[in-house]
């Protein structure tokens, strides 16, 4: 078996986000959550993924802090899955890929899910990227400043 290349120490932000969710499965799963799915059936009906990845994500985003298990709701022997504030704070990832799928997979008119805002009943704003004196950037306005490293020393991936 292949051993899954880890970039939990990269100085890359993007790199260490990736490393956290793991797969297309986990951003489905938190996807799902934010949807209200909060059991093991639930999530597996939703997605169709087999049970024994299912397990193994929901472990994964279990011990990386972006789910918690709590005791059912309705009392019973079962536990649910709910988003911690980590996980809670991926709603700006969802919503951006979301946004960009409607924009570019789907032809002019062709039928998919939207997301709503509750209280108008109309889709969310496209998000954009703000300076901190307002303006928007797009990627020409922007540079990543790299972490300098002393000669010789190795570097994470970026």
């Amino acid at each position: 078996m292949v051993k899954r290349t880890r970039f939990n120490e990269s100085d890359c932000p993007v790199a260490r986000s990736v490393d956290a969710i793991g797969d297309w499965w986990s951003l489905l799963i938190v996807r799902d959550a934010f949807d209200g799915s909060r059991r093991f059936g639930e999530f597996q009906r939703s997605l169709g993924v087999a049970k024994n990845i299912l397990a193994s994500r929901l472990r994964d985003l279990v011990a990386g802090g972006i789910l918690d298990m709590a005791p059912a709701a309705d009392g019973s022997a079962y536990h649910e899955y709910v988003l911690t504030p980590k996980g809670r704070d991926l709603f700006p990832v969802i919503v951006a890929l979301r946004q960009w799928g409607e924009g570019h997979f789907f032809d002019p008119g062709e039928p998919h899910s939207e997301m709503v805002d509750l209280r108008h009943g109309r889709p969310p704003r496209a998000l954009e990227v703000h300076s901190a004196d307002g303006r928007q950037l797009g990627p020409d306005d922007i540079t990543v400043k790299k972490v300098e490293r002393p000669a010789g020393a190795a570097a994470a991936s970026e």
